[in-house]
């Protein structure tokens, strides 16, 4: 690590800690060279292999954007994808590669989504999944149906009897 003021291709650990999320270490270190001090954080790298194989950082920025557009005119708060965009780079992290595709972060955003909001789901599913047609909607509709779980914005009972 070069040190910032003296370019000293050189420091000294002084001290580690981990962040408060527990994602990252603080290093506090010193320049031998000079005896300025400066703090270090370092973080496990995740790259996504897009489809035409450019690697790029993961960003949850980019889960966020990905899924807003899913949740337009739904009651989904900000918070609400701070928190889903969380929970798939979690779920994407514990695989333990540190390259992933799309595709794996696509499958990742599924379930959290589907906790989320049934219709966002339904939107995100039909562009992710390719919904060729009506039926694809029915199909993914009826296995919402049947798994019987309430999201937090979806209704209250997907049974066809309404009951």
């Amino acid at each position: 690590m070069h040190c910032p003021f003296c370019r000293h291709p050189d420091s000294r650990v002084v001290d580690s800690r981990t962040t408060d999320d527990g994602n990252s270490i603080r290093r506090r270190r010193q320049c031998p060279e000079c005896g300025r001090r400066f703090s270090t954080i370092e973080t496990a790298s995740l790259s996504v292999v897009k489809r035409n194989g450019v690697v790029e950082p993961f960003s949850r920025d980019k889960v966020v954007a990905g899924v807003r557009k899913a949740c337009q005119g739904r009651p989904v708060t900000d918070t609400d994808l701070a928190l889903l965009a969380q929970r798939v780079e979690e779920s994407v992290r514990s695989s333990g590669a540190s390259q992933v595709e799309t595709n794996d972060i696509g499958i990742a955003i599924l379930a959290p989504l589907r906790e989320l909001d049934d219709v966002a789901y339904l939107r995100f599913a039909s562009v992710y999944q390719a919904f060729a047609d009506l039926e694809d909607f029915a199909a993914a509709i009826d296995a919402l149906r049947h798994d019987g779980v309430t999201s937090k914005y979806g209704a209250a009972d997907l049974s066809e009897t309404g009951e």
